[in-house]
């Protein structure tokens, strides 16, 4: 496994989506993937499964320093008090002391950013959550988050594939050293149908799909949270860490995203 650093915390650079995975399946295939070798768990409430990956988690024999849990508050929570209720309802479900990350699930329009950023420096003082972050924030909405919080923001996690362009967003991260963390890292499956990740992956012995990954993976400050179900993509995932994509086929999947060498492109030297 390889880990991204932001601020001296180390984070798992692979790690397990559960979007719509719920109750026993859900169990099942979270404490399939730690016996497999995953160690970062992404979950929310949002997603009604913390209960059933709190049931895994009881399970593995896995120690509990070794593992690094997501979680997110949903955004009809995020004033002061809803916003620690909602955390602490999400620890018991987890059945854990303290989570790892906690996020804010979506940006609000109508509750203030400092009250959802002053609950979420309230938890890391008491120890109920270790580091913080965001989801689906903007450049602005990051640098105002930043400016708020008396902690570090460990991530922003966004829709990042192939397709995706988060040039901009990315540049931020990597200059001010936080975490990019991908969502849909395969766009939905629709990198398996693509010719250009087809061509790169016979090259390797790889799938679109892992070659999709690696791409994601190889790139500066990024890790992602592919969801998987069934055993052999679980183990696909994880085997995206024994090859590497040669720069003419890391601008060839950046070209996807519109065939225009971006400034984050530049700045790498592709």
């Amino acid at each position: 496994m390889e880990y991204v650093t932001s601020n001296q915390r180390q984070v798992p650079a692979l790690g397990l989506g559960t979007y719509r995975l719920k109750g026993e399946a859900c169990t099942e295939v979270v404490s399939r993937a730690l016996k497999l070798g995953y160690r970062h768990i992404d979950t929310a409430e949002y997603y009604n499964n913390q209960a059933a990956i709190g049931k895994a988690l009881a399970g593995t024999t896995v120690d509990r320093d070794e593992l690094f849990l997501t979680t997110k508050v949903w955004r009809n929570n995020l004033e002061y008090d809803d916003f620690l209720q909602s955390t602490r309802q999400s620890l018991a479900k987890l059945g854990l002391e303290t989570v790892d990350l906690l996020l804010i699930h979506w940006p609000s329009r109508s509750v203030p950013m400092e009250e959802t950023i002053e609950a979420m420096n309230e938890l890391q003082s008491t120890g109920e959550v270790n580091q913080i972050g965001v989801s689906n924030f903007s450049v602005d909405q990051l640098e105002r988050a930043r400016t708020l919080s008396d902690t570090p923001i460990l991530t922003n996690q966004v829709e990042y594939n192939p397709y995706t362009n988060q040039a901009d967003l990315l540049e931020y991260c990597i200059e001010n050293e936080i975490i990019l963390t991908a969502y849909s890292p395969l766009a939905k499956g629709k990198v398996a149908d693509d010719e250009t990740l087809a061509t790169i992956a016979k090259r390797h012995g790889k799938t679109p799909a892992q070659v999709a990954l690696r791409w994601s993976l190889q790139q500066e400050q990024v890790a992602a949270i592919p969801k998987a179900s069934s055993p052999d993509h679980l183990q696909a995932n994880l085997d995206v860490f024994d090859f590497e994509l040669t720069d003419a086929e890391m601008t060839a999947i950046f070209d996807l995203q519109g065939g225009l060498l971006t400034k984050l492109q530049r700045a790498l030297g592709l």
